[in-house]
């Protein structure tokens, strides 16, 4: 059994989509995938995040058919914070969601783990999503935005990983200006980073890495 977290320099960069196309491509591998998305904010009723995870995980694995959304998830808060902000009763337990990824975790080949934020989200006071990275003890797949300034947020994150020598590939998603990003960004990536590749065109490539490693 195997894991990944999908990560990212902030909200809104694409973990959510990087996890879906990660999902269909695993399971066009004939791989049982599983999902987890261990907190969600922002929630009224269902988390919907953790409904597309869960949508595109129970057509390959039958052990998720019966799941629902909030089976996926060990927490979710109505406030749309980071979770130590959206936790007014100070209730989570990282033991707890600990448990809920090992339990996911038996129910597939493969998991894949969606964090929320970036690294650098306060789970609790002094408990930040890189830790519950570092504790799951997997690799990580960090997403990273194509907009103007997107190199020191890339850098700061890329830091961060390397400081906790925590094992990780990272892409960018070019869903926004594309054009510019080659302007603005790509020069600096071509000459600093060797194999820096984007979600649109080197996800297969990605994919075939992982299996690698677990076959």
């Amino acid at each position: 059994m195997q894991m990944l977290f999908v990560t990212a320099t902030g909200t809104n960069v694409g973990k959510t989509y990087a996890s879906l196309q990660l999902i269909k491509a695993l399971k066009s591998k004939g791989l049982r995938v599983g999902c987890c998305k261990p907190i969600e904010t922002g929630v009224v009723g269902t988390p919907l995040d953790a409904a597309a995870l869960l949508d595109a995980c129970r057509q390959g694995n039958s052990a998720f058919a019966s799941l629902t959304p909030k089976d996926i998830t060990a927490y979710t808060f109505a406030l749309p914070a980071a979770p130590y902000c959206a936790d007014t009763d100070h209730s989570i337990d990282p033991a707890q969601i600990m448990q809920k990824i090992k339990s996911l975790q038996s129910m597939s080949d493969f998991l894949i783990i969606e964090g929320a934020g970036g690294l650098m989200v306060p789970i609790t006071r002094d408990y930040f999503m890189i830790d519950l990275l570092q504790d799951i003890g997997c690799s990580a797949l960090l997403i990273t935005p194509s907009h103007l300034g997107c190199i020191n947020e890339t850098l700061l994150s890329i830091e961060a990983l390397q400081r906790r020598s925590i094992p990780f590939e990272w892409c960018v998603n070019l869903r926004e200006d594309g054009e510019m990003f080659r302007q603005t960004t790509q020069p600096f990536y071509d000459t600093y980073f060797q194999n820096w590749w984007s979600l649109q065109d080197g996800l297969e490539q990605f994919v075939s890495r992982v299996l690698k490693k677990i076959q």
